[in-house]
């Protein structure tokens, strides 16, 4: 079993996951700032994403404002991925690499085990509802469930809600969701506390992966991650901690008004 994200690592740079990384050439680096307000929503949510393409894909991380200097991606391009995962380059791109390199030995559109599901067109709004409806769906919610929420969207808050469940929402950057619930900055307490746990990919990218993996393996929790960053990193921990995951390649929904789609994953399947 892959214990942490740095296992994985070793083990993708051992040729445990496929052809060796250095045979991989990055072709654009890119980094994207991006905000977004819901109609009738109070909140701004401002994300940072650094991006790796390689071949027909794209691995994407996530990153905190000023963690990463856009002049990076001026030197990344014509690197190998071997390079990046065996340097002290920031955590959200190597991560982005292991994802660029997961992702290019089994695309998502191409795994077996996955489940398809297309978001519709549509305004933002509709787009984000219709996505954390396919979220929610991956978790057994009966009615009183707890459910820690681990990087809150508040459209999943209400997805959850709406199914019975008791969202117990964790973030460290806001402080209340749209429906009025304290968003707590405990993860170990909201973990501890729930019967099951949801969780974004972003936890790749901040660390804490590991210890939210860790306990909710030690607690035999089931555990759901909902990916934009990393997508097909928290894949290969299926069966190994995560139940269930919602993979959402890049180009991201929140991108297009068009059809898109997002590719769920149980460890039943």
């Amino acid at each position: 079993m892959t214990a942490h994200v740095a296992d994985l690592t070793a083990a993708v740079l051992a040729g445990s996951h496929g052809p060796a990384p250095a045979e991989f050439d990055i072709t654009s680096a890119f980094w994207l700032h991006h905000t977004t307000r819901l109609p009738g929503a109070d909140v701004t949510y401002r994300n940072y994403y650094v991006l790796l393409r390689v071949g027909e894909v794209f691995g994407a991380c996530s990153f905190e404002a000023g963690e990463l200097d856009p002049a990076y991606c001026a030197d990344t391009s014509g690197r190998t991925l071997a390079d990046v995962l065996t340097s002290d380059d920031p955590l959200p791109v190597r991560i982005a690499a292991l994802d660029a390199y997961l992702a290019a030995v089994e695309p998502h559109h191409t795994a077996p085990y996955a489940e398809e599901v297309v978001l519709p067109a549509g305004t933002p709004d509709v787009r984000a509802r219709a996505r954390d409806a396919a979220v929610a769906g991956l978790l057994d919610v009966a009615e009183g469930t707890k459910v820690a929420l681990i990087g809150v969207v508040n459209p999943l808050v209400d997805a959850i809600t709406d199914r019975g469940g008791i969202c117990l929402p964790c973030d460290l950057n806001l402080r209340e969701t749209a429906s009025g619930l304290t968003v707590s900055r405990d993860m170990v307490e909201v973990v501890d506390a729930a019967d099951a746990v949801v969780a974004t990919g972003m936890t790749l990218s901040n660390g804490t992966f590991d210890v939210l993996l860790t306990r909710c393996r030690e607690q035999s929790k089931p555990l759901a991650v909902y990916a934009q960053t990393g997508s097909a990193v928290a894949r290969a921990f299926l069966g190994a901690g995560v139940t269930a995951l919602s993979a959402e390649p890049f180009p991201f929904s929140q991108f297009s008004s068009r059809p898109s789609s997002l590719y769920r994953y149980r460890t039943d399947t």
